[in-house]
This record gives C-alpha cells, sequence and structure tokens, in this order.
C-alpha cells in the first residue's frame, strides 16, 4: 500500500494573516468564530447582523473587537478583508454579491448557492472585480481526505468502481424553521446531501449521468433522496440524504484492488481504513476543529493573489450544483424565485 504521510497537510496556523468578518450570527458562524482565530493564523475582527443587539451578544461571546447592525456595514469596514458567509442558502447569492461589491475575499457556506446560475453570476462578479472566492466545503480541506485523495490518484485500491456515502439527521423538530422552508432553500439536499455528492465529485469527478428519487415534506422542500451517479461504463456512486433520521454517515470507496471505509461522520474530521487483500490499516489522523483549514486555505490563495482555490475551484463548486439542480429537478423541488 502507498506509504500515507500526512505532514503533507499545511498548518493553518503557518498561513499567512488574514481578517475576517463574519456575515450572519448562526450557529454555523460560531463554530467558525471558536475555530479560525484559535487553530490558524486567521483573526475574526467583526461580525454583522439584522439585528445589532444579536451581533453584539455574538461579539461578546467570541470575543470580536467590531459589531455592525447591517450587512453593508460589516463588508464597508475598513479592516476586514474576508468575508465568511454564514446566512440561509437562499441569502448566499445576494450577501456574497454585496461582499464582492466591496472588495472583499469571500467564503461562502455550502451549499454556494441556490443553483449552478447563482454561482456563476458570483464567480463572475469575483472574477470581474479581482477578489478570491470559494465554497466553504471544510471537507475537502482535512487531513482525512487529502490523505484519502492521494490513495486514490496513487492506484493504492486500483480502478474506483464503487462509492457510498450518506448523511442523515433528525432536523424537522420545527414546522416552521429555516429548514423545511422553501423560501429559505430548506430541504435535505442542500444542507446535507451536498456532503455525499461533493464527496462523490472529489473521487470521481463530474458524473455523466444522474438518477434520482425522493420525497417531500408537506412543505414541498425534499425530506429525503437518493442518488445514483454514473461515471462511464463501471463507476457508480450512491448518495443519500435525509433530514428525517439520523443515519451512520458513513463513505466507502471500493476499486479492483481495496476499499477505503469512512468512519461516521465521514464529512468532519475522521478516522478511516484502507483494506487490500488480507491486509488492514486504520489511519487516524490527529487534529482538532476542522473550520481551520479552509480558511487558511482562503489566506493562502489571497496571498498568492489567487482568485480560485486549485483544492476547490470554481468549476467544481458549480459542477456540484449542476447535479444538484437535475436531483432537485428529478424530486420535484423549486424554490420562490428560482
Amino acid at each position: 500500500m502507498t506509504r500515507l504521510d500526512l505532514s503533507d497537510v499545511p498548518d493553518p496556523r503557518a498561513a499567512p494573516p488574514l481578517r475576517w468578518g463574519i456575515l450572519g450570527a448562526g450557529g454555523i458562524a460560531r463554530v467558525f468564530a471558536r475555530q479560525v482565530p484559535t487553530l490558524s493564523s486567521g483573526q475574526v475582527v467583526a461580525v454583522g447582523s439584522r439585528d445589532l443587539a444579536r451581533a453584539r451578544a455574538f461579539a461578546d461571546e467570541h470575543g470580536i473587537p467590531r459589531t455592525h447592525g447591517s450587512y453593508a456595514d460589516l463588508v464597508g469596514d475598513d479592516d476586514v478583508e474576508a468575508v465568511y458567509v454564514a446566512t440561509p442558502h437562499s441569502e448566499h447569492r445576494a450577501h456574497a454579491l454585496l461582499a464582492i461589491a466591496a472588495g472583499k475575499h469571500v467564503l461562502v457556506e455550502k451549499a454556494f448557492t441556490r443553483n449552478a446560475t447563482e454561482a456563476r453570476e458570483v464567480f463572475d462578479a469575483a472574477r470581474e472585480r479581482g477578489v478570491f472566492v470559494m465554497e466553504a466545503m471544510w471537507t475537502r480541506f482535512l487531513p482525512h481526505m487529502v490523505a484519502i485523495r492521494h490513495l486514490v490518484r496513487s492506484g493504492a485500491i486500483g480502478e474506483v468502481v464503487s462509492l457510498h456515502a450518506d448523511h442523515g439527521q433528525r432536523l424537522d423538530h420545527d414546522p416552521d424553521g429555516r429548514l423545511l422552508n422553501p423560501v429559505l432553500a430548506g430541504g435535505a439536499l442542500l444542507d446535507l446531501g451536498v456532503y455525499p455528492i461533493s464527496f462523490a465529485h472529489d473521487i470521481l469527478g463530474t458524473p455523466d449521468a444522474v438518477l434520482a428519487s425522493g420525497a417531500l415534506a408537506d412543505t414541498d422542500v425534499d425530506g429525503q433522496e437518493t442518488v445514483l451517479l454514473r461515471y462511464g461504463s463501471r463507476a457508480l456512486a450512491v448518495c443519500s440524504a435525509t433530514l428525517w433520521a439520523r443515519t451512520p454517515c458513513r463513505a466507502a470507496v471500493s476499486g479492483t484492488e481495496g476499499m477505503i471505509e469512512l468512519d461516521g461522520p465521514f464529512y468532519g474530521p475522521t478516522t478511516f481504513t484502507v483494506t487490500r487483500g488480507d491486509e488492514r490499516t486504520a489511519v487516524r489522523p490527529q487534529h482538532e476543529g476542522g473550520f481551520q483549514y479552509e480558511a487558511a486555505e482562503v489566506a493562502r490563495c489571497v496571498a498568492a493573489g489567487r482568485l480560485e482555490s486549485e483544492t476547490l475551484p470554481w468549476a467544481e463548486t458549480v459542477a456540484v450544483l449542476e447535479t444538484m439542480d437535475e436531483v432537485r429537478r428529478q424530486v420535484g423541488v423549486a424554490y420562490p424565485g428560482e
């Protein structure tokens, strides 16, 4: 088996410093605010919310020096170099464009936008303004995924012919919540299904064909789906997501010479096992947090004058969204205003 060298993963603390502003003061923004200043070279210098009191409470909780009661004020803050967009999917396009127009580099939570058309608009604006933009698909930058990509691409498990990944959480408790609201681009796919589908794209590339079956919630967002992706004449990927039940959240990549099994949750910091014949090797990358790796990637790219990341380029984000657009078309989900 090809030797794994996790020292290839750049240390986030060694990345160039970058001053962040957080746009949106919700749950996922809290993770970013905790991990980036403590586990990378980045600083969070400002937070913005439409509710100034909420922004102040968030800032007090995380020791952030400045607060803004509007998103326009946040992106206009001269001390902010990069903006982390942590609002609902329905707002990602508008908030990314707001930050780009202000000349800020941008990291946008996944799913990047509601659809591929919106993503192209954001990337076109970034190209014209000359600023860096990336989807915050943190999984792509975690040490275990760096190692797994190396194994697959080096041929350690032979030709990949099968991939399975699932992501299920019980998230339907609040009938008035964001995840069941079509206006906010709710449903299982954009919140949960994006992980297994992006994982399949990462390992196998853009599929040749997409076949999806799903079930809708009472609000007409997708409650769950299973997606079959075909690659050429042999390889298949099965990706599933549900917001009605907790699932193992595991993944497996199987090739003609071996397989890689990822412990759950596969999309976060985790361990995996490589099997070739009778040989089984457990790989346990040691690290905490997780969001610091994507933040450090932004900092490195900005310092190098790049507009996009080689690990997660714009075309890849668009391709994943095109796959999800097709899944929604087949399942029967459309968001207001699309």
